[in-house]
Order: C-alpha cells, then sequence, then structure tokens
C-alpha cells in the first residue's frame, strides 16, 4: 500500500497515544498499522478501527511508517485526522 496520501496529509497523528485519540475523538479518517508493531499495542487500535468503520492500511514495517510520518524513530500507527 502507498504511504503517498499519508506523507501528504496536512493533519495526521502519529503513534499509538495519538492515533487512540483520534479514533475515540471521530476524527480519524485512515489508520496506518504497522505489521511488525507488537500486537498489544495495535490490536486495541484494529477493533476501534473495525468498530467504526475506519479504513485500515497495513504497512510492512515501524521504520517506514515513521519516516512516512516525517519523524526518525519508527511508528506502530498513525491516521489521517480531519480537523
Amino acid at each position: 500500500m502507498s504511504l503517498s496520501e499519508l506523507k501528504k496529509a496536512g493533519n495526521r497523528s502519529v503513534g499509538s497515544k495519538q492515533t487512540k485519540k483520534a479514533i475515540e475523538n471521530g476524527t480519524a479518517l485512515k489508520v496506518y498499522i504497522a505489521k511488525d508493531a507488537e500486537s498489544h499495542v495495535t490490536t486495541p487500535l484494529i477493533d476501534m478501527c473495525t468498530e467504526r468503520g475506519i479504513e485500515i492500511v497495513y504497512i510492512d514495517e515501524m521504520r517506514t511508517l515513521g519516516e512516512a510520518c516525517g519523524i526518525q524513530v519508527g511508528a506502530a500507527s498513525a491516521a489521517i485526522v480531519s480537523v
């Protein structure tokens, strides 16, 4: 899956805590999950997205997801959010 949409997004949340908040607040439009992240971190996010009908995009590596978000470390999750 391409990360171009996430890279271009003006508003995004990065990291599991921020992504969770965006899902809970109803502002997450699309959620990106790293496949190599620990399942105890990502499973609750996946469950929340499934319950709310939010699209999930799976990325192979945390490092790749972090780079797409413009950070120097890996990210387990990220989300494109509405304003």
